[in-house]
């Protein structure tokens, strides 16, 4: 199971290495990696993706609390959260093409933000389902570059879990047969 980690470190050189060198000892792939500042000056949120029961993944958390810098360890996973990741997709979009890639990009909300004679490059923003979605439907054309910046997110303070409402939204909508 992929677990979703947000860790807050102290700004210092050095403490992303720590980090992704205490994963390589353990044999553990980090997925998805993204870091930056908060809200407070010389504190930094990372936020990985790691595959892992639960049990390891709490050794895990336990681990990264011996690590120097390092503020807060939390596991979100089953937590309610914003979840958002940005895309930038180049598809090879001849003038047959063009038409069929706006539509998908405007049903998807991606902006243009290039366009040649023989290519488009979107961006793309949402969370992870959006983008893995939109990635597929681009498939079917010349996709020639993709960057991923990786998942951020953050608790909502709401404590609504959206993917709950909607699984429960799309139940009540279904036609009983």
């Amino acid at each position: 199971m992929k677990h979703t980690l947000s860790v807050l470190v102290e700004d210092e050189a050095g403490v992303l290495s720590r980090i992704s060198n205490l994963f390589a000892r353990r044999g553990f792939n980090i997925a998805s990696l993204a870091v930056g500042p908060t809200e407070k000056v010389g504190i930094s949120r990372i936020t990985m993706v790691v595959s892992g029961d639960n049990r390891t993944i709490e050794q895990l958390i336990k681990q990264l609390y011996k690590l120097i810098n390092i503020l807060k360890v939390q596991n979100i996973t089953n937590i309610p959260s914003v979840e958002r990741e940005l895309m930038l997709i180049k598809v090879k979009a001849g003038l047959q093409d063009r038409s069929s890639i706006l539509e998908i990009a405007k049903i998807f909300r991606a902006k243009i933000v290039d366009i040649a004679n023989e290519h488009l490059t979107l961006e793309v923003i949402g969370d992870p389902g959006k983008i893995s979605a939109i990635e597929k439907l681009l498939n079917q054309y010349k996709v020639t570059e993709i960057a991923r910046t990786g998942k951020i997110s953050l608790t909502r303070s709401s404590n609504v879990n959206t993917e709950f409402l909607r699984k429960a939204w799309t139940k009540q909508s279904m036609p009983l047969l």
